[in-house]
């Protein structure tokens, strides 16, 4: 299993604050920042080296990426296009990842969620009902469009890396702290790939562009 770097975010702000910083030598040119809402990393970066693109918020350029057949740049456009768990709410994720790499110059990262991980806890206790899934009375504006574990975001990731002729530069995944004793029982019970879709949160890759 990929390297386990152990991260808590409390809020969404945490998780821009942490990819300023883990990901700062790829974000010192223009970046894209591809499903960006209210835009907080625009902030923590150089002046005028910031564009984000969104359907809501506070985005540079306003943008249903659902619907969208391509993205309004050109081909290697942006030295560092990022795109952080935002393909899991788009119908389009396959071509929208094709558009992602279109415009990339030098280094795309992605990430995205472990959906086992975060509804295995309810469906066990028989709530029924979890969070971006479900049947609400009002359409959500926040609703995932697909589900998938640990392992199956890591065969999707390594597939793209393979079809666009990307090279996986990094790839790691983020699990929220615990009890050092805890995560050792939880090994000695769950094979690898168990352990990673029942705990691991986020799965992130930086794909570089061969040649």
């Amino acid at each position: 299993m990929e390297k386990i770097e152990f991260v808590r975010f409390n809020a969404r702000q945490d998780r821009t604050f942490f990819v300023a910083k883990r990901f700062s030598q790829y974000l010192n040119e223009r970046v894209l920042d591809v499903g960006c809402f209210e835009a907080p990393l625009r902030g923590l970066l150089k002046p005028g080296t910031y564009i984000g693109v969104d359907m809501a918020g506070a985005p540079d350029v306003h943008l249903n990426l659902d619907s969208a057949e391509r993205l309004p740049f050109g081909d290697g456009e942006f030295p560092t296009v990022i795109c952080i768990e935002v393909l899991e709410h788009l119908e389009n994720l396959h071509r929208m990842f094709g558009e992602l790499v279109r415009v990339s110059q030098k280094h795309l990262i992605v990430s995205l969620p472990n959906c086992w991980r975060d509804a295995r806890r309810p469906i066990e206790r028989g709530k029924g009902d979890f969070a971006h899934y479900g049947l609400p009375v009002e359409k959500p504006l926040d609703r995932h469009r697909w589900f998938f574990g640990y392992g199956q975001a890591r065969t999707f990731l390594n597939a793209m890396a393979d079809k666009y002729h990307l090279k996986v530069t990094e790839i790691f995944a983020t699990e929220q702290p615990r009890n050092r004793l805890v995560r050792f029982l939880r090994r000695l019970r769950y094979s690898r790939d168990a352990y990673a879709n029942r705990y691991v949160q986020t799965i992130w890759v930086v794909f570089s562009r061969e040649g």
